[in-house]
């Protein structure tokens, strides 16, 4: 795996980095092998949820002093890359631990000592969200002590939450858009989770099925968020929280296209494998790997995978770089390492559908990883943050001097539509 890793070597990966990377790839046989099981039942099972929580998955971007390890771009993007290669669900339920530990950081104190209280003993993410920053959110009203989120409200996405402690939702009251966090008996799991890829990410709705009273301090309001995310780096002394928000925002799509690349690359390493024994249907060769067409493919696949992990690491260490300098990112600039990264993702992504179209109808069976991760690879890159040609128009307008549509960052149009109308209500 070091000779492996040799091209992409990395003054920026950090030992604790270096040493869950490592243990991830250990594990891959045994979360590989429970990755079936895992899309039957829509959620990670039993034995991969234990191993993460002891690999300390759920734990990446907590804060030291709640025993977490703020780690920075560099090792999160060599640890989800890791995971990917795996298997996609598991990385993408870590994914979303890893990124609402950010958002979560945002509420009131006496939330997040509420919520990573929990973070030594909760065995997954201690908290998800779904629909957060979507356009359409669900009502709430303010009560004495707090708010009253309405019965009937529903959230889509909630990536993880058959597996977390709290989910973060948005809600609107009045002409004030927030988020708030539901604990686990406030919220029922919609069985609608049906679904060609990515199917044990438990990426469920979330529904409140009668009304439920939320605390005022597990209320935050969306409109700050960019200026709350911008404090966290006065607050929390590790690398991965020396960012300003655009940075920070930039660390959840770097980990998102990097277990997209990882699983690529697992897709690879099996086709290499599978190619070893298995005879071509029509050609006098004595195994697949000896068919001058494979040959090909593996050579082209490679590179692209190569091209995509060198982009990706390469804007990991930049991030990284920004942060010990604590220089913030500019609206151009996130725009630009946003696109460079959604590009890597969708080569990484072609690659992966090269190499089935190359090995052909055996890897369609459910029981060959190859096509999991072909369709969770296509799942992934559907995601309205990385969906390739509006990332590429966000990122056009600004290289052709046109104005952003949002003041934040142009992925997150409920911030931007919250900033707007607290503008107007001021």
């Amino acid at each position: 795996m070091a000779e492996e890793q040799s091209i992409h070597e990395s003054m920026y990966l950090s030992d604790e980095g270096r040493r869950i990377r490592d243990e991830i790839h250990r594990l891959q046989p045994l979360i590989r092998e429970h990755a079936f099981e895992g899309e039957k039942l829509g959620c990670l099972p039993g034995p991969t949820l234990q191993a993460l929580y002891e690999a300390d998955v759920f734990r990446l971007s907590t804060p030291r002093q709640f025993g977490g390890l703020e780690l920075g771009a560099r090792d999160l993007a060599e640890i989800f890359a890791a995971l990917g290669r795996a298997d996609g669900s598991a990385a993408w339920v870590a994914m979303v631990s890893s990124g609402f530990s950010r958002v979560a950081l945002t509420f009131p104190d006496q939330t997040v000592e509420e919520v990573y209280g929990l973070s030594d003993t909760w065995k997954g993410p201690v908290i998800v969200g779904a629909s957060l920053f979507s356009d359409k959110i669900q009502k709430a009203r303010k009560v004495d002590g707090g708010y009253i989120v309405e019965a009937g409200g529903k959230w889509g996405f909630g990536s993880g939450c058959k597996h977390a402690a709290y989910v973060a939702v948005g809600v609107e009251v009045d002409d004030t858009r927030g988020m708030v966090l539901l604990q686990r008996d406030q919220y029922a799991i919609v069985d609608d989770w049906h679904v060609m890829g990515l199917s044990g990410s438990s990426s469920n709705s979330v529904t409140v099925e009668s009304d439920v009273f939320v605390p005022e301090h597990r209320f935050s309001n969306i409109a700050m968020l960019p200026d709350n995310l911008n404090q966290l780096r006065n607050k929390y002394s590790g690398l991965g929280y020396q960012l300003d928000g655009l940075g920070l925002m930039l660390i959840v799509a770097l980990e998102t296209i990097a277990l997209i690349s990882g699983m690529a690359r697992g897709a690879y390493h099996c086709f290499v494998e599978q190619t070893q024994n298995k005879k071509p249907f029509n050609l006098p060769y004595e195994s697949l790997a000896q068919t001058p067409s494979i040959q090909v493919a593996a050579g082209k696949t490679n590179a692209m995978l190569n091209a995509a992990e060198a982009l990706i690491f390469a804007r990991a260490d930049y991030i990284d770089r920004k942060a010990m300098a604590g220089d913030p990112f500019t609206p151009a600039e996130e725009s630009e390492i946003m696109m460079d990264l959604v590009h890597a993702g969708n080569v990484a992504g072609q690659a992966a559908d090269m190499i089935q179209i190359a090995l052909g109808s055996f890897t369609v069976s459910l029981k060959n990883p190859i096509q999991r991760f072909v369709r969770d690879i296509r799942v992934g890159l559907t995601h309205g943050s990385i969906r390739l040609d509006p990332v590429a128009e966000l990122s056009g307008r600004q290289r052709l001097g046109l104005m952003p549509f949002g003041e934040f960052t142009d992925g997150l149009p409920g911030v931007n539509k919250a900033k707007e109308k607290a503008a107007k209500a001021a």
